[in-house]
């Protein structure tokens, strides 16, 4: 039973895949939500260690729920689940919907897969399953502002593959098992620390690797942003938990380094969120800016091996206590463009205002959870740290009031109201910020250290929106270091294809034949390629095949 129930989690969803592509697939697409259902019953029903390993499936694949695990898998099918419903009512009438719901299906899979996954390989696959397949949410709507985020993120998520793999070879080689037990106590070598940074960096928004996330989430359909930044992202969370040795010796310069790149990251995309203007991208420069705490969390875990079996909890709070708020957020989105009611924004203040860390709510607990170890942590770490926290909590309060009032200008000022296919689960999602703390106790009184933070912030955005009453901010370009790094790439192609110096000496012929190279041609022809594979028959039918030959090679 456990172990039919364990596969389960994975393989319900590449079922209904194929399901939605057949002719009339009305049906099968309203089966969707469900899809998740086989998650929800391991965490209800099964015990904390349950296991199973199936030898005839990726050399020997092995499923496990242990604590960590559960948690996760709560929150992966219950934003699933959620985004799964509200779709069925976004995407009506769209003519592309069983192509949105084949990658929806192959996302959903590889993201379920991955949390239970006990093994290198298992991880591998279902990690690598979830970021292809997120490409073709990201790019479902066309365009080509939408191909350009599309290509920036299959880049990066190519990368970030290769790296992880890299990283993942290394570590087996140096465990001589693939158990992620043996990975996580074997030697971690500068190289394969590095590899996993930027494989899992990238997942996860880990600035300067979180360029995609802002190009993205706009371009996504809602109820795909609302799972891109919910639960895919800490994917990356995920696999630094299972892979690294928290609870060993500790790790200082690792611990440093992802320390210091998450505080970065926390307070910068503040700032980089605070100069958009789409709501979508504001909350998308939030979820770097959280992620970034979590982050930090987990560095300090590597420096204080004493406090990081409570700083780990934290972080454990922190991500259902964003995900739940991120993907009301989100899906408050699509919400307020069918109808811009006072009772729509109120709702989006509740998760906002949880992000924000508002005494009470998930916030608060997430927030106390992740600082508590520091006024035990020895000096320097528990002042400096407990300060710069203190000032990302300022920046998030800031971008949530920038995002509200954002929004408050850009949603449909019609009387429509959502149906509840959409109203039920951003209802659900709100409501988690104020429910969480009942199921998980902790501290969310109105402690000092909250409640400053929050009310300077708002001042703060009282005091900007007086002193530009023309509601406009200066604007930073939506993903930020990707801008110039695009145009130096530009400037090189020209520079490449313009000049004879760089073949000079390599003959004459070999001269001809670079020159004869013509990029405006070339990147025609890239066009046209990306947009035949948008189309969801050839794309989806080549993803399909992928998924099954990855299969076939994989069987002892």
């Amino acid at each position: 039973m456990t172990a039919a129930l364990l596969l389960l989690v994975p393989m319900l969803p590449l079922l209904l895949a194929v399901l939605v592509v057949l002719p009339g697939a009305e049906r099968a697409r309203s089966l969707v939500p469900w899809a998740v259902l086989p998650g929800f019953l391991a965490v209800v029903w099964l015990p904390e260690g349950a296991q199973a390993v199936y030898p005839w499936l990726m050399l020997g694949l092995e499923l496990q729920l242990d604590a960590t695990g559960r948690a996760f898998l709560l929150l992966t099918a219950l934003l699933w689940g959620g985004a799964g419903l509200y779709a069925l009512e976004y995407l009506r009438g769209d003519a592309h919907a069983s192509r949105f719901h084949l990658f929806f299906l192959l996302a959903m899979s590889g993201n379920l897969g991955l949390v239970l996954a006990a093994d290198a390989v298992g991880f591998y696959v279902f990690f690598a399953l979830m970021s292809l397949a997120s490409y073709g949410l990201v790019i479902h709507a066309g365009g080509a502002e939408v191909r350009r985020a599309g290509r920036i993120y299959l880049i990066l998520a190519v990368l970030g593959e290769v790296a992880l793999f890299a990283g993942l070879a290394m570590q087996v080689a140096a465990a001589g098992g693939l158990h992620f037990t043996q990975l996580a106590g074997a030697p971690l070598s500068p190289l394969s620390a590095a590899l996993l940074v930027i494989g899992f960096g990238i997942k996860a928004g880990l600035v300067p690797l979180h360029v995609w996330l802002p190009l993205a989430h706009p371009a996504a359909p809602t109820p795909a942003s609302a799972v891109l930044s919910g639960v895919m992202i800490k994917a990356g969370l995920l696999g630094w938990l299972r892979l690294l040795q928290l609870d060993g010796p500790g790790w200082p310069e690792l611990g440093t380094l992802l320390l210091v790149l998450g505080i970065a990251g926390a307070l910068l995309a503040a700032a980089a969120g605070v100069l958009q203007r789409r709501p979508k991208t504001i909350l998308a420069y939030s979820s770097i800016s959280q992620m970034g705490l979590m982050v930090s969390g987990v560095g300090l875990a590597l420096l204080l091996p004493d406090h990081a079996e409570v700083l780990l909890a934290g972080v454990l709070v922190y991500a259902l206590h964003h995900g739940l708020a991120k993907g009301a957020l989100f899906l408050g989105v699509g919400v307020a463009e069918r109808g811009r009611r006072p009772w729509v924004m109120a709702v989006l203040a509740v998760p906002a205002l949880a992000l924000a860390g508002l005494p009470w709510t998930s916030g608060a607990l997430a927030k106390n959870a992740l600082k508590a170890p520091l006024y035990e942590a020895p000096a320097p770490w528990a002042g400096t740290v407990e300060t710069l926290l203190t000032v990302a909590a300022v920046g998030t309060t800031l971008l949530m009031a920038r995002f509200l009032w954002r929004m408050w200008f850009v949603a449909d000022r019609s009387e429509g109201v959502p149906g509840w296919r959409m109203g039920l689960p951003w209802l659900a999602m709100s409501a988690g910020a104020v429910v969480l703390p009942v199921f998980w106790p902790g501290d969310t009184g109105p402690g000092w250290s909250l409640i400053w933070p929050l009310g300077l912030g708002v001042i703060l955005s009282v005091t900007l929106v007086r002193m530009l009453p023309s509601r406009r901010l200066p604007q930073l370009a939506e993903g930020d270091l990707v801008v110039p790094v695009e145009r130096l790439v530009l400037v090189l192609i020209r520079v490449m294809s313009r000049s004879d110096l760089l073949w000079r000496g390599y003959g004459e012929e070999l001269t001809r034949a670079r020159f004869r190279l013509n990029w405006r041609r070339l990147r025609r022809r890239i066009a046209a390629l990306e947009a035949g594979l948008s189309r969801w028959e050839s794309l989806g039918i080549v993803f399909l095949a992928l998924v099954v030959a990855l299969y076939v090679s994989l069987l002892p």
